[in-house]
């Protein structure tokens, strides 16, 4: 295990991150932040490329979502959309639409400025895409997922995380 200390207004939050199969690590981290994560899998419409990767959520306990995002496996200096989801991976498999708070938010993304979009991320020339995203409000239940979009026609949905 290698732990990852990610600061969060005036303390730190340490939260685990485990490597190698596993998927994921959840749960309260001891400040009253909440920390869900999983691994990132190809879509059907992403399966020509090796794609892998992590993503975290952190609902942290004065109101924030964090939300971060590595991807392996990408298309070397292409864009890509990275969005948390309503919904698991298996929803958005077939459907499923991005995460919204009812109202703008700090920090939030999108149309609205109600999402979370922790893009998007170009990957570098070794494939390689890293993304983080902080709002001012904490995501509700409904939001499951991270979904990487490539640029294009749908269907864009290539990979997704749970965080569950």
């Amino acid at each position: 295990m290698r732990r990852v200390t990610i600061l969060v207004a005036a303390g730190a939050l340490t939260a685990t991150t485990l490597t190698g199969g596993a998927s994921g690590a959840s749960g309260n981290s001891g400040s009253g932040a909440t920390v869900t994560g999983g691994q990132v899998h190809p879509f059907a419409a992403g399966t020509g490329l090796p794609i892998e990767g992590h993503a975290r959520m952190i609902r942290t306990a004065d109101g924030k979502t964090i939300v971060i995002v590595h991807v392996e496996g990408l298309t070397p200096a292409a864009t890509y959309a990275v969005h948390v989801h309503d919904g698991d991976c298996a929803t958005n498999a077939a459907g499923g639409s991005h995460y919204m708070f009812a109202t703008p938010v700090d920090g939030g993304a999108g149309p609205g400025g109600n999402e979370i979009w922790p893009g998007p991320v170009v990957a570098t020339g070794n494939g390689v895409a890293n993304g983080r995203a902080v709002v001012d409000a904490v995501a509700g239940p409904s939001a499951q997922s991270v979904v990487v979009h490539r640029s294009g026609p749908a269907p864009n949905k290539i990979a997704c995380a749970d965080l569950t």
